[in-house]
């Protein structure tokens, strides 16, 4: 039986895991929304100094992280790094949207107040998750050219 319309053994993996970075993609995208607009922000703990800066931290370098592993394996040719169009756009989405969900808070929450300090802390977040998607595409790319040699 042939299976011609599939991809051969060595794109398959790079299939695969595009479809596994999206959904966690959409996963982390949605549990940032919750987390940012819940009615109440996070508990305050003893053992860990400033739990809101850390989730905002992470909930913004994992979402843009997976997004830009999505599209790196979404490519046509397996592993390809995003245009510098897209990747601005994913970076300027999300900053923005650190900005808006700040204000909401402010202007629309009861119990929660818009932080400039929670804006900065998702822009590092930002940065981190671009930074964390390089170091994966980088040590991808040799591990790729030692193989090849």
């Amino acid at each position: 039986m042939s299976h011609s319309a599939l991809p051969d053994h060595t794109e398959a993996p790079a299939l695969r895991g595009w479809y596994f970075a999206a959904v966690a993609a959409v996963g982390a995208v949605l549990l940032q929304l919750w987390g940012l607009y819940r009615v109440v922000g996070p508990a305050q703990t003893p053992w860990v100094p400033f739990p809101d800066k850390v989730q905002h931290t992470i909930g913004f370098a994992v979402p843009v992280l997976l997004i830009l592993l999505t599209i790196a394996l979404r490519g046509s040719f397996g592993w390809q790094w995003p245009s510098q169009r897209t990747s601005v756009l994913v970076v300027a989405i999300f900053a923005m949207h650190g900005v808006v969900s700040e204000l909401i808070q402010h202007l629309w929450y009861r119990y929660r107040t818009g932080d400039l300090f929670d804006v900065l802390a998702d822009w590092t977040g930002i940065a981190l998750g671009v930074l964390l998607f390089r170091l994966i595409f980088v040590r991808r790319s040799r591990a790729v050219e030692s193989i090849a040699t």
